[in-house]
């Protein structure tokens, strides 16, 4: 046994800022492409009206600066060009104060993001890698030696990912408790994948194991980050095989990769040298003022603890809450209840003047998001498709509740170029619809007999109407929330 006070993290700091890289970059590049459709100056939801209607101390963001779209292109253009540097390792080569400097310019960047983006940037994911972002500014340079402290702190956050996860699902769906959850959820989940069918079709015993094991890796293991090691290397290689089979069973953004780079944070330097070839060592012992930063902030974070500490004993749990505006320490899970049955929302248009029972619609199709019958659920993780994800959740709401889905069907009348980039395919190439509408169905997958005979993957029948009929010059007569 090896005490942490015995190990070193040369290595782990190299694997977990590489990795951490990776996954900002991913997030920047759909910042780029994204953004604007959503929340630019003539997005769905303009973050310009936002940043006049919000105090900056109480969502502070770069862009109460310059709320504008180029301001929006050069800030996700600049994370990527720091998320390249961070990932080639040139942000860490040199002293620990530039690294500092580049990983802080990577969190500044990416929370003036999130703290403008209102409903298409409140995931919970967003804080988790707001957070673990955070961390990484206090980890150096490879020229000095990490901060255990800081380790310590990246252990802290996959702990109360993981076991918070685990707590949420025991006090929530009895689903987890009697075994059945993964009945329906690979079916019901936000976004299946390309295996979730196959998952959804295994047998029973597949998916009783499944929930026992989720419970062993959210409620036990956590429990051994902490321990010396390798006793944490263990508890840290299942949390990851853990999240690979939740990632193999769909698409979940990249909340299964970034926890699986928290869970590096679990393995010391002689572990790692097992499976790499290089062999990083600390040139230099680290300063004084970068140990009193490593320091200062565990401090600031043991203070933040007390409110998420208190959420997780409290019968009342809440999931996904942050408690500063920084987005540090905030209290994390998933999945507390799994919907049965799935609903999805199918947006259609259509060209003739004149609405009638036999007009013919076309459906406009989305990227990831359920539609064409025939179409094989995708693989989009770890990108995060922003509006396919929330059109999941406006099927379990009305669309008064969803404040982005009006302007999203106006947009639809105009043509909007960068709303429909957002799509997979638009059936009005030539010109906008004159009319649009939505309908409320409900899916499932087809059982193996009927995929054998009609090689589709879902199957569905309507529900209703889930936004009337619009059409051009009805402005004035707009079903607005």
């Amino acid at each position: 046994m090896r005490w942490i006070g015995s190990e070193t993290f040369c290595l782990t700091r190299l694997v977990y800022q590489r990795c951490l890289a990776l996954v900002l970059l991913v997030a920047f590049l759909n910042a780029a492409y994204e953004f604007k459709p959503l929340l630019g100056e003539h997005g769905l939801l303009p973050a310009p009206l936002f940043t006049r209607a919000v105090p900056f101390s109480a969502s502070p963001s770069l862009f109460f600066l310059a709320p504008n779209d180029a301001a929006f292109t050069v800030a996700a253009w600049l994370g990527v060009l720091l998320a390249c540097l961070a990932l080639s390792g040139l942000a860490d080569r040199y002293s620990s104060w530039l690294s500092m400097l580049a990983w802080a310019a990577l969190w500044v960047l990416y929370i003036s993001f999130v703290n403008v983006g209102q409903i298409f940037y409140a995931f919970g994911w967003e804080s988790i890698l707001l957070e673990a972002t955070f961390y990484a500014i206090f980890l150096g340079s490879r020229r000095a030696t990490p901060q255990t402290i800081v380790i310590w702190l990246l252990r802290w956050l996959l702990f109360r990912l993981m076991f918070g996860a685990g707590l949420i699902k025991m006090r929530g769906d009895p689903c987890w408790r009697d075994l059945t959850c993964l009945d329906y959820h690979y079916e019901t989940q936000p976004m299946p994948g390309p295996l979730s069918w196959f998952f959804h079709w295994a047998p029973a015993w597949f998916h009783k194991s499944g929930v026992l094991f989720n419970h062993f890796a959210e409620l036990v293991v956590p429990f051994a980050y902490f321990a010396p090691q390798p006793i944490a290397a263990i508890a840290g290689a299942i949390t990851i095989a853990f999240q690979g089979l939740i990632f193999a069973g769909g698409n979940l953004s990249w909340l299964n990769a970034l926890t699986m780079v928290l869970a590096v944070a679990t393995f010391d330097d002689r572990f790692l040298a097992r499976f790499l070839p290089i062999r990083p060592r600390a040139t230099e012992p680290s300063a004084l003022p970068y140990r009193l930063a490593a320091i200062g902030v565990g401090i600031l974070v043991a203070i933040l603890s007390i409110q998420p500490v208190r959420n997780m004993l409290s019968p009342a749990q809440v999931m996904n809450t942050v408690y500063n505006r920084f987005h540090l320490v905030g209290t994390y899970g998933a999945f507390g209840s799994i919907t049965r049955p799935r609903y999805e929302v199918i947006v259609e248009g259509t060209d003739e003047p004149v609405v009638t029972a036999v007009t013919k619609w076309r459906e406009y199709e989305f990227q990831g998001k359920p539609g064409a019958l025939a179409r094989m659920p995708p693989q989009i993780a770890p990108y995060h498709l922003r509006l396919d994800w929330l059109m999941w959740f406006a099927a379990l709401s009305s669309y008064g509740e969803q404040p982005w889905f009006a302007p999203f069907m106006r947009k639809l009348l105009e043509g909007d170029r960068p709303v429909l980039a957002l799509l997979r395919s638009n059936p009005f190439p030539g010109r906008p619809p004159r009319c649009v509408r939505a309908l409320l169905y409900e899916y499932r997958f087809t059982s193996p007999a009927e995929r054998a005979a009609t090689a589709q993957w879902w199957a569905r029948k309507p529900v209703g109407t889930y936004f009337p009929a619009v059409s051009r010059g009805m402005e004035a007569g707009y079903p607005l929330p």
